[in-house]
């Protein structure tokens, strides 16, 4: 399908469901945000504080989870099935590989992290076990992708957005259940989100497994597909790592962001809070034709039509123009209703949800500005991994790092919270030049 459809017919096709699976997985945290909100301001601030480690989870799953598009899909282009279990096999136990790290960590680390980010001893204590229980059951969350990831590799992303719907539906039932204690359950606050959330990747995980035991039998891998190889091995976390890192930079950048904005003070570091979950919401069709992108040239690339990669990424900056211009649309004219979602009103004073109304609009404003940029950054970022090119678009998170550190650490000093909110967009900016640069003069020289 991806080699052959017209592309008028294949972008819905296969973009739609995994928009909607990318909304629901952006779901996961905004519904946290929203109960987490409603049980207390101290609790949101928590969960906010160890969002970077969460970032690093879903870098180290989508990372791998790339590395299983880009070869699945082009082995199944090529017609080697063989070779795309054995694709598949790898992904299933890197991600294993993966979920044991993170839950060493959460066992480990996960309180003692929390005094990296506040001196606030309460909290140090409910950030500490959010992420204790989010790290230590992170296989739910890691193997969840690596299924739903081989599942979009074969062009049917139908399914995948069926299982998050499934994990999203199950968190949203539980959330309340457990956080504030209803229908005999005791009420564990911000422990029961993070509970909720885990059991709602378990099950999207599970539910994805037994779909490709079901409907792919090209995709089942037995024992005999885990025979230890490292040279392919090094292959598959030589295209994945280097979106890992990718993802990994953005958590670094995060951080740098958020220890640059705690200066100034409370209210701000609200503001930025709601205003980036607003983002990943209005935004997320971006990353949905990045992974479309992804699977899309892995594929062409296997079948050798190059001109076909081409006439894909020309059309899908289009169409990804008319997406940032409806999330700027979004972000610039429903600023204040969309970043109330994740504020408690009644909780304080007027002159204070003013200034944060204020400031997260100001956020949004600024980088509603840019989206086309950030858009087209997905495009060529995942193209480039999709092709197997991995080396520019680690290279674009470098940059794109080293301009949000330079952003964060030098513009506040000359223009205030305003050049906090001009920090993400001057890194996409850093980011996006020289991948269009490198897409161009790779796809140019490119032969099959």
């Amino acid at each position: 399908m991806l080699g052959t459809m017209h592309m008028g017919r294949l972008v819905p096709k296969v973009s739609i469901p995994i928009m909607i699976s990318m909304l629901v997985q952006a779901l996961y945290n905004v519904v946290d945000g929203i109960f987490v909100a409603r049980y207390s301001a101290d609790s949101f601030t928590a969960v906010s504080l160890v969002f970077p480690i969460q970032m690093l989870m879903i870098a180290v799953g989508t990372g791998l989870g790339v590395g299983i598009n880009s070869l699945v899909s082009r082995r199944l282009g090529e017609g080697r099935a063989e070779a795309a279990r054995d694709a598949a096999r790898i992904g299933i136990f890197l991600e294993l590989c993966g979920g044991l790290l993170f839950c060493l960590f959460g066992i480990l680390g996960a309180r003692s992290f929390m005094h990296v980010f506040t001196e606030d001893q309460h909290l140090q204590a409910l950030g500490g076990q959010y992420l204790t229980i989010v790290t230590v059951f992170s296989f739910g969350l890691l193997l969840s992708m690596v299924f739903e990831r081989l599942m979009q590799s074969t062009g049917n992303t139908t399914l995948s957005m069926i299982t998050q719907l499934c994990g999203a539906l199950t968190n949203i039932v539980l959330d309340p259940i457990m956080i504030f204690g209803l229908l005999g359950f005791p009420a564990l606050g911000i422990a029961g989100a993070a509970w909720a959330t885990v059991i709602a990747q378990f099950v999207s995980g599970v539910l994805a497994f037994v779909w490709i035991v079901a409907k792919y039998p090209s995709l089942h891998v037995s024992r005999r597909h885990f025979a230890w190889n490292p040279a392919f091995m090094w292959r598959h976390l030589s295209i994945g790592l280097n979106m890992g890192v990718q993802f990994f930079i953005t958590a670094v950048g995060t951080i740098i962001i958020e220890a640059a904005l705690n200066k100034f003070g409370a209210a701000k570091i609200a503001a930025v809070t709601a205003a980036q979950k607003v983002n990943q919401l209005v935004t997320v069709a971006a990353g949905v034709m990045g992974i479309t992108m992804a699977n899309y040239g892995g594929q062409n690339l296997g079948a050798g039509n190059v001109a076909r990669i081409r006439e894909g990424v020309n059309k899908a900056v289009a169409i990804s123009m008319g997406f940032a211009l409806l999330a700027a649309a979004l972000a610039w004219g429903l600023s204040d209703q969309m970043t109330g979602i994740f504020l408690d009103k009644e909780s304080m004073d007027a002159s204070r949800w003013e200034e944060i109304l204020s400031s997260a609009r100001q956020y949004l404003h600024i980088c509603a500005l840019f989206f086309p940029v950030l858009f087209v950054l997905f495009i060529y970022r995942n193209v480039l991994q999709g092709i197997g090119r991995g080396f520019w678009p680690l290279m674009g998170g470098v940059f794109e790092l080293a301009a949000r550190a330079v952003a964060a650490y030098t513009l506040p000093q000359l223009i205030g919270f305003t050049g906090i909110c001009a920090a993400d967009p001057l890194a996409w900016v850093a980011a996006t030049v020289p991948l269009a640069v490198a897409y161009y003069i790779i796809i140019a020289r490119l032969k099959i």
